[in-house]
């Protein structure tokens, strides 16, 4: 995905077509959340297949692997599907990871306010098919809609009966220490030691439910939000790299480049091409 985010309505047509011919199991180098109005969806993630009916939102993090069979119900299938980079919202992005790790599909109750998510992908759809797409716009209605997920999510019965293991409590906890801590040079071994285990025993946990180490979830943090600041303030780079606890501009720079595959520099350029088209 070349974009910082994208939508796009499925209907009937679009829905039988992506039955008649599903994709392989697969990963995506993007986020994707579904906001599904009516219809059904059989969706293979965490190792499980998993059949949820409309409403729902079911959101599928970066490197997970996943596979959706859209299936129509009643006849009908109309659902919002929204890809996003961890950057465009990378203040909101690791929330969802914590919201959705346990259950990636929720089902939610009918009504007039879950009926309002699909107004604002609309909205959303409106602006980004206009001439000049304003993206400081539609990251606002993003968070706008997470916030209101969260919500009704809260309405639903249930909806958080799984997350009693102590591997998922673990990794919760985890995500707030991180949250809190990613700015500062920190070994994997302090985050154990804030939830009185082993780095191994850790690692196992963030292994088993991301498919990323601790080092690795800790690396993707600080990248996450030093995208973000690239493409949203006026810091220079040697700025934001000790911002996020490297001492050195050349050192962040390299790691930079390791994970997201060209410079800051280069990135950053990158990002302003994509939120001023016209410039």
């Amino acid at each position: 995905m070349d974009r910082l985010f994208s939508i796009v309505r499925l209907d009937k047509a679009r829905a039988l077509e992506i039955a008649a011919h599903p994709d392989e199991v697969h990963v995506h180098d993007f986020e994707e959340l579904i906001v599904g109005i009516r219809g059904r969806l059989e969706h293979y993630i965490h190792c499980e297949m998993v059949t949820v009916d409309a409403p729902l939102v079911a959101f599928v993090a970066k490197g997970q692997s996943h596979r959706i069979i859209t299936r129509l119900c009643g006849g009908e299938f109309d659902m919002w599907v929204l890809r996003f980079k961890s950057e465009f919202i990378a203040e909101t992005v690791f929330q969802l990871y914590q919201s959705f790790h346990i259950k990636a599909n929720v089902s939610l109750q009918t009504g007039t306010c879950f009926n309002r998510l699909g107004q604002v992908c609309e909205l959303m759809d409106v602006e980004m098919h206009s001439p000049a797409p304003d993206l400081s716009v539609v990251r606002h209605l993003l968070g706008a809609l997470f916030i209101m997920i969260e919500s009704e999510k809260k309405k639903v019965p249930g909806a958080d009966a799984d997350g009693v293991a102590i591997q998922n409590e673990t990794f919760l906890s985890f995500l707030k220490i991180l949250e809190g801590n990613f700015r500062r040079p920190l070994s994997v071994e302090f985050y154990a030691e804030k939830l009185f285990m082993s780095s191994r025993n850790l690692n196992l946990i963030c292994q088993k439910i991301m498919n990323q180490s601790v080092s690795e979830l800790i690396e993707t943090r600080k990248l996450t939000e030093a995208k973000h600041l690239l493409a949203t303030t006026t810091k220079s780079v040697s700025e934001i790299g000790f911002e996020l606890g490297y001492n050195e501009k050349s050192y962040f720079s390299k790691v930079f480049k390791k994970k997201a595959g060209q410079t800051p520099s280069e990135f950053r350029e990158e990002m302003e091409r994509l939120l001023n088209p016209a410039s």
